[in-house]
């Protein structure tokens, strides 16, 4: 107890120290994901409104982007453990640009919904790759900027940038869309990856450290359960990403994108007040608790008769799993040496690519062939099994080449 109480209060002390450190790079990933979060309540409702096309077919567009992401993961944590950090970002943000580009090209061919939705889905598999190195990229860069007390909360305040950008990219992303139609979208996604560009030669560089060839092989055998844990915690995050405005306009409730926004918040709330938590008491235990509440969120959503309680559920669903991926995510590091960072969050975070990629289209599935709100009460028992694996990893005590942490 009282080994716990002195860890909170080094957490305490050194959060502003960090916070500051933290906060160029957290700017960089907030502007470039902010290109994901305008297109996330809009995106399904292009290709099932505005194509024509089924709820596979949206599953599959929105899926499409964490398969090409899950494909990247290595080569971009490669890059960034042997080339730098920085130079994964700028990579990853070019990525990005293009592929706003290629929602531009689909927009030429939306007579022909096969050929736009084609285009499409390569637009979405560039942004991917992008995707891939911004974040991979930028939490290795935290990790090196950061001392290891606060590996969980670089992981923590990186990751509530990104869903941050979510938040505020969902309102505004509905209302691009509601003046100007997805040819706005096209037009930001494009735009912002560039102007952050400025942004990253205002954070210190950090070169890479020099080692040996590593096997990717190796690191994944190293980090699975962590991943495993995270890929299934994270199927949540997927159902209510891709069909949860689907379910309010199928029930009739106006402002769907305002379940975005209830996620996202209550996501970065949780992480404002309890990103310390994990490096304090354990990522395992932490993402325990977390989960059980994230399954929950899920439950409400399935049995939600009033917009408001779907609402309550996203709400639950987002605080649920805003510590899911730092608690596994500690879990994953310290299983590895400094100087495979990036390879370890790159081989950590394709295991939720996985289950992304492998779960939109499941769950499209789902909803084609019974209820919309069925889809919840699937993914929250998927999300309920990420528990058994936490409560694996709090028996086994992290370990790096056979040596305990």
């Amino acid at each position: 107890m009282e080994q716990t109480q002195n860890s909170l209060a080094i957490g305490t002390q050194v959060a502003p120290r960090i916070t500051k450190t933290l906060l160029p790079i957290m700017g960089v990933v907030f502007v470039a994901f902010l290109v994901i979060g305008i297109a996330m309540p809009v995106l399904p409702l292009h290709v099932h409104d505005g194509l024509g096309l089924g709820t596979f077919m949206v599953g599959l567009v929105a899926g499409s982007q964490f398969a090409a992401s899950l494909i990247s993961r290595p080569l971009a944590g490669h890059f960034s453990d042997s080339r730098g950090a920085q130079r994964g970002v700028i990579v990853g943000l070019i990525a990005g640009a293009a592929a706003g580009l290629l929602y531009l090209l689909s927009l030429e061919f939306s007579a022909a919904p096969n050929v736009s939705v084609a285009i499409l889905l390569l637009g979405r598999g560039l942004l991917g790759g992008a995707e891939s190195f911004v974040i991979t990229a930028a939490v290795s860069w935290g990790l090196a900027l950061a001392d290891s007390r606060s590996t969980g909360k670089v992981i923590a305040w990186v990751g509530s940038a990104m869903f941050a950008a979510f938040a505020i990219g969902a309102p505004a992303g509905s209302a691009l869309y509601a003046a100007y139609g997805f040819a706005a979208i096209a037009i930001a996604t494009t735009a912002a990856p560039l102007a952050t560009l400025l942004l990253v030669a205002r954070v210190p560089a950090v070169d890479p450290i020099h080692h040996g060839p590593s096997s990717f092989a190796r690191v994944v055998g190293a980090v699975w359960l962590p991943g495993l844990g995270s890929a299934l915690g994270s199927v949540g995050f997927g159902s209510v990403t891709t069909f949860v405005g689907l379910l309010f306009a199928n029930r009739g409730w106006d402002n769907g994108w305002m379940a975005y926004s209830a996620y996202a918040a209550a996501f970065i709330l949780a992480r404002v007040f309890f990103s310390h938590a994990a490096d304090a008491v354990g990522g395992a235990k932490v993402a325990l608790v977390f989960v059980v509440i994230e399954a929950i969120g899920q439950a409400l959503i399935w049995r939600a008769i009033r917009p408001e309680m779907a609402l309550a559920g996203a709400a639950l669903t987002g605080f649920g799993f805003s510590l899911v991926y730092p608690g596994f995510g500690i879990e994953a590091v310290r299983r590895v040496p400094a100087a495979n960072r990036g390879l370890a969050m790159g081989a950590y975070t394709a295991f939720l690519d996985l289950a992304q990629g492998v779960a939109s289209p499941a769950l499209g599935l789902i909803a084609t062939g019974a209820r919309l709100n069925s889809v919840f009460l699937v993914s929250g028992v998927t999300v309920l099994c990420a528990a058994l694996v936490a409560s694996w990893l709090m028996a086994q005590p992290a370990t790096v080449e056979g040596c305990p942490q």
